[in-house]
């Protein structure tokens, strides 16, 4: 089985790219694993919060022994959904290492004035750029090779052309049915889809590219500016 991790921050169009992978019939994917013991351990106000903490798994190790270890389900692609503020430092590394890792990632302005919408004031920890560098440069060192890097604006300028960039990258064969999804609800959405996945729900493929002009309040501003140097980073490193 092909296990691949997408470390993303949140509104990045993560979750259209896990609708994108699930509509293969040779893959299946999950949602987020980390998220229960995320905030079991960080003081965010998060919508939902008891509701997923109890609903999810919360032992870190048994769930990266779920997603580097089961075979029951036949398929041949485990695609996981990861946010990279969810790996947080007392969860182990190596098991990286069994995973076919990949990074999307969002203009800060506009990833910080969507996320402020949900959450209010968020912090540079709670956009997952800093751990998402931390692990590019972890799974470089490790495997000595430069790990795929997708921008959220690129995919959805070209989602044909940058999605099969991104398989054969990875050494996976391109499929057409990632382009398109039924819309709607998934079982396999975290119980948080209520209050994050509206917009997704309602879709059924990726939506065109819009450029946005993005004004940003002075606490956000300064935060987006923390971000800069970190996206910088990941996007030199853009695949398409």
């Amino acid at each position: 089985m092909r296990r691949i991790a997408m470390w993303s921050g949140p509104r990045n169009i993560s979750t259209a790219m896990m609708r994108a992978w699930e509509n293969r019939a040779d893959t299946i994917v999950c949602d987020e694993p980390l998220y229960a013991y995320y905030l079991e351990h960080v003081p965010v106000d998060h919508p939902g919060r008891e509701e997923i903490a109890a609903a999810h798994d919360a032992d870190w190790r048994s769930v990266v022994r779920w997603l580097t270890e089961d075979e029951s389900s036949g398929a041949s692609i485990f695609y996981q959904k990861h946010m990279a503020h969810h790996l947080l430092p007392d969860i182990e590394r190596q098991w990286l290492n069994q995973l076919t890792n990949c990074f999307l990632i969002r203009d800060p302005r506009e990833m910080l004035a969507s996320l402020s919408r949900k959450m209010g004031m968020p912090e540079l920890r709670d956009t997952g750029l800093p751990q998402q560098v931390e692990i590019f440069d972890l799974v470089r060192r490790t495997t000595g090779r430069v790990p795929p890097v997708i921008d959220s604006a690129d995919v959805l300028k070209d989602p044909r052309r940058v999605l099969s960039a991104l398989c054969n990258a990875i050494d996976v064969p391109w499929n057409d049915a990632m382009l398109s999804w039924p819309a709607g609800r998934r079982e396999t959405d975290g119980v948080w889809a209520k209050y994050w996945y509206d917009a997704v729900e309602r879709s059924t493929g990726f939506e065109p590219f819009q450029a946005k002009h993005v004004d940003l309040e002075p606490g956000l501003l300064a935060v987006a500016d923390q971000c800069r140097g970190y996206y910088e980073t990941l996007a030199a490193h853009r695949i398409f």
